[in-house]
């Protein structure tokens, strides 16, 4: 059986007070470019980030846009309410889950996640929210480790999926362009950096 919010929830709560320091090492080697790159992109004055996290996104924001950033684990917004006081990140944080947005319709000039999805139990739901609450012509950027493309590749990431999901509740096989492509928007365009299993995706509404 899939696991649901509550349980993803706590697993990230759980998590919270380490997730930084389990994931230096990546971040450091190769996950620090795919965000200046993911961020480069955005436009207009007020942007949402949803699955805000701990806070990693905070040293790429734009600083003249209007900030405001959702989570749907308690543990992990507090490791980000702290990192915004001690780093003073002008950002508006909001407990919400991704696949039941608390705000108006067409809010947002760009909506930004950053490996958000592989989580998310049902990720079309969580898509159509962030498709409702952008504003027409405007984006959601999306920067997502996906399904690899190569057969034996994707063999073994669908053979590890259950222990990843069981142990972080993250899924490795997910097929995120083609769910974004399903999901309304009237362009979907991936960016030429894109690797076989990163994707950074760029939709229209």
């Amino acid at each position: 059986m899939k696991p649901d919010s509550n349980t993803i929830k706590k697993r990230y709560d759980l998590l919270a007070p380490y997730f930084d320091g389990l994931e230096a090492v990546m971040e450091g080697l190769f996950l620090k470019k795919w965000r200046q790159r993911l961020w480069s992109q955005t436009l207009g004055e007020h942007i949402l980030e949803v699955g805000v996290g701990t806070g990693k996104n905070f040293a790429y924001y734009p600083p003249d846009a209007r900030m405001t950033a959702i989570d749907f684990s308690k543990k992990m917004l507090e490791q980000a309410a702290q990192k915004r006081e001690r780093k003073r990140v002008p950002v508006d944080l909001h407990l919400m889950d991704v696949e039941s947005l608390d705000f108006a319709n067409n809010s947002f000039d760009t909506v930004v996640g950053s490996f958000v999805f592989c989580s998310v139990p049902s990720p079309c739901k969580g898509l159509r929210e962030l498709y409702r609450v952008c504003k027409p012509g405007g984006q959601v950027l999306l920067l997502e480790h996906v399904l690899s493309s190569k057969p034996f590749a994707a063999r073994l990431m669908n053979w590890l999926n259950p222990l990843v999901v069981g142990l972080l509740g993250a899924n490795i096989n997910r097929q995120t362009v083609k769910t974004v492509q399903a999901c309304g928007f009237s362009s979907v365009h991936i960016d030429a950096m894109s690797s076989d299993v990163i994707k950074l995706i760029r939709a229209r509404k």
